[in-house]
């Protein structure tokens, strides 16, 4: 069901299109009753929209002649960006198909004709690699709120269901907000357990702004506790490797959410893989591109060595057709 916002911005889109709309016919356009409608029309004119009352057998409010909210000026690096970043939201799951289409069809409509049918080419022959994200966006009310309670060194109070069906009550002090793999994550202090946690968004139920502060770590990164939790989050089998190579040449080549890289002794770094199975781990070592060492598991050295006898065998096959 469309929120009240929402539904007062869609009556006034009803008004701006002309002529004088019945009580009985605006409630059923925005599924609400008569009276609920009228307050929505002194919403309007609370905000100084000239909506004028008819009265009469075939009364109703129509806007005041004339009256046209200006059109949206955007230049054309500003549209195609505005649409082209709706497109991207919805096809990176984080936002229902519903609300960014509906978004992208009011700001088409307050266009310029000109910008508008360009922009329209833009969006028909736009073709995106990138692959379509199962949606699960999370509550646009809920993401406010944990915005702004962060912002405001506010807890939060919620009821979170576990993947396993499960409720639990959770009190909450939200550091930051976190988008990763089409899922809204909340990274922050769990108050109960006295650790740090990061919960699903669209898993929170009736969440609520507490009146208790809290201050947050200096230096907290929310993004940086997200990767590195995923990094380390218990799996199968536990890698642990010493190559020669330093920190940052490490993590710029190995995914964040994969491998947890620390200094050593001076030239080498350690670098911890949780995993659930181990043959893709010789491959991810080898971009490295350094001399290695597996410290654990120790089966694990037999598979790298498999490897490196693959990559040989194969350089050294016939010549490919055509060479002379």
């Amino acid at each position: 069901m469309a929120k009240p916002t929402a539904r007062v911005l869609r009556l006034l889109e009803v008004l701006q299109s002309g002529g004088t709309h019945r009580v009985r016919d605006l409630a059923a356009r925005l599924e609400v009753d008569e009276r609920t409608v009228r307050r929505y029309v002194e919403h309007l004119v609370e905000l100084d929209i000239p909506v004028h009352a008819v009265r009469g057998r075939h009364g109703g409010y129509r806007l005041a002649p004339g009256f046209r909210l200006p059109p949206l000026m955007l230049t054309d690096d500003e549209a195609v960006s505005t649409l082209l970043g709706l497109t991207l939201l919805r096809r990176s799951g984080l936002s229902s198909d519903d609300a960014a289409q509906s978004a992208e069809e009011k700001i088409r409509r307050v266009l310029p004709r000109p910008m508008a049918d360009r922009v329209a080419a833009l969006q028909g022959s736009l073709r995106l690699s990138m692959a379509q994200r199962t949606a699960s966006p999370a509550d646009t009310a809920t993401l406010l709120l944990l915005a702004e309670a962060a912002r405001d060194g506010r807890l939060v109070g919620f009821a979170y269901r576990s993947t396993s069906g499960a409720d639990s009550a959770r009190v909450f002090a939200p550091y930051g907000i976190v988008v990763h793999r089409g899922r809204w994550l909340a990274s922050g202090m769990d108050q109960e357990r006295g650790e740090l946690r990061t919960f699903r968004v669209d898993r929170m139920i009736l969440p609520r702004r507490l009146e208790k502060t809290f201050d947050e770590p200096d230096g907290f990164d929310a993004l940086d506790h997200v990767v590195g939790g995923i990094a380390s989050a218990r799996r199968t089998h536990r890698v642990v490797v010493r190559a020669r190579t330093s920190a940052e040449e490490a993590r710029a080549t190995l995914p964040a959410t994969v491998a947890v890289v620390s200094e050593a002794e001076p030239g080498w770094v350690t670098i911890e893989i949780n995993a659930e199975s181990l043959d893709w781990v010789p491959p991810l070592l080898a971009r490295l591109g350094c001399q290695f060492h597996v410290v654990e598991p120790q089966a694990l050295n037999a598979d790298v060595e498999a490897l490196g006898r693959r990559l040989l065998e194969a350089s050294r096959g016939p010549e490919a057709p055509g060479r002379a």
